[in-house]
């Protein structure tokens, strides 16, 4: 299937990293890298289309309790399913995310309003960088994605956004993309959900308008202060982001030149 010339119904933050240009000028591969949110509300309709993307691989980011919350992972074929956990229950935002997506009546959002949602959302980009289970499992998705045999290779998480957004971050960069080629495509997310973004905030509005504004849509958005928030934690961590990837995620040279090999042009 061509390039980003496909769209999920039911899974409207789902794009091909494929085109982007990467070290050497050599481009990402098309259909080889996709990133997604949770598959659970594909309609029947984007079956087919899935079908066509065909990934030999699905990188889960959910924690058990998540999974569990939502509807299951709707999959064509028999992919290789790896289950790779990016979450610390210390964080309400994990939590309130998904009670927002699946229409829950929220417990944690009160505790985001006060402590400033904004300021949530870049303690867990933070996190991102330095937590042992968020190294462990970004570092693990890294190196599945240099190998062959799990290309292409479908990444998600419930909404699409942060923890699939900072590992697409992750891979982008260890394939040599410009930054600013970077962060447009992790700001795209906005317009890609901004439908869904409306509705639901619409409907926590009618319930307590004041506290949707103010601790819900922050935590339905990405903005480049989150991901400036990780950026600022990679450069005081480890200097820089090759330190990251060596010494945070504890990927060889190796690993990244098997990335480059099977994913660029």
């Amino acid at each position: 299937m061509a390039g980003r010339d496909w769209t999920l119904v039911g899974a409207p933050n789902a794009r091909d990293l494929g085109g982007m240009v990467g070290a050497d000028g050599r481009r990402v591969r098309a259909g080889r890298l996709i990133r997604t949110p949770a598959l659970g509300r594909l309609t029947d309709e984007d079956l087919p289309v899935l079908e066509k993307l065909a990934p030999a691989c699905v990188v889960d980011l959910r924690d058990d309790s998540e999974i569990v919350a939502g509807p299951a992972d709707r999959l064509v074929g028999e992919p290789r399913v790896v289950r790779l956990p990016v979450y610390d229950a210390a964080h309400p935002v994990f939590t309130a995310v998904a009670e927002v997506l699946l229409g829950h009546d929220l417990g944690a959002e009160a505790t985001l309003a006060v402590q400033g949602s904004p300021a949530a959302m870049a303690a867990i980009y933070r996190w991102f960088v330095t937590g042992e289970g968020a190294r462990a499992s970004f570092g693990a998705a890294v190196r599945l994605a240099a190998e062959a045999e799990n290309l292409p290779l479908l990444f998600h998480c419930t909404a699409g956004k942060d923890r699939t957004g900072w590992l697409s971050v992750v891979l982008l960069t260890a394939l040599g993309v410009d930054e600013a080629a970077i962060r447009a495509d992790y700001l795209r997310t906005n317009a890609q959900t901004e439908s869904l973004r409306e509705v639901v905030l619409q409907a926590m509005q009618a319930r307590q308008p004041v506290l949707a504004e103010a601790a819900i849509r922050p935590l339905l958005e990405v903005r480049g202060e989150y991901l400036d928030a990780a950026y600022d934690e990679v450069r005081r961590v480890h200097g820089s982001f090759d330190g990251y990837l060596r010494d945070g995620l504890g990927l060889t040279g190796a690993h990244l030149a098997a990335l480059r090999d099977n994913l660029l042009d």
